[in-house]
């Protein structure tokens, strides 16, 4: 097993990550392929298409409709896959703002995708989030 799995620990030690580019998420029909050039941070195969989360300028160049224009956040922290609660205590705490968020697990670190203009917001939330869980490590 690779990553912290004591939700304490990830609580207390993400680092929140915002970055600047906004984000969409498109799909293709079952069994297209990429478009020539297009890189998304994510593509996840299902039975009714292919998802995409990519950035909005290349959804535009691409003339792939995009929707939930989004900030990519990442925690900071190499959390395991199989930490219990990391997430839902994450999204729980945006939920209680009234802020829906997408969250990707990849095999470093989990990654939100929360509304644009929502993000500075968002941020601030999960410092905070951090900064609760903080004190009690070093008892």
């Amino acid at each position: 097993m690779s990553g912290e799995t004591n939700l304490q620990k990830l609580l207390a030690s993400m680092t929140p990550q915002l970055y600047p580019e906004v984000y969409v998420f498109a799909t293709l029909p079952p069994g297209s392929a990429l478009p020539e050039g297009l890189e998304p941070v994510m593509r996840f195969i299902e039975h009714e298409g292919t998802t995409l989360i990519l950035a909005e300028s290349q959804a535009k160049a691409t003339g792939l409709a995009g929707t939930f224009r989004s900030r990519m956040i990442t925690l900071d922290i190499h959390s395991s896959l199989e930490a219990v609660g990391f997430l839902a205590a994450i999204t729980t705490r945006l939920a209680a703002a009234g802020m829906g968020v997408n969250p990707v697990s990849a095999f470093y670190h989990d990654h939100l995708f929360v509304p644009a203009e929502q993000a500075e917001e968002a941020l601030a939330i999960l410092r905070k989030l951090a900064a609760e869980n903080g004190p009690e490590l070093s008892a």
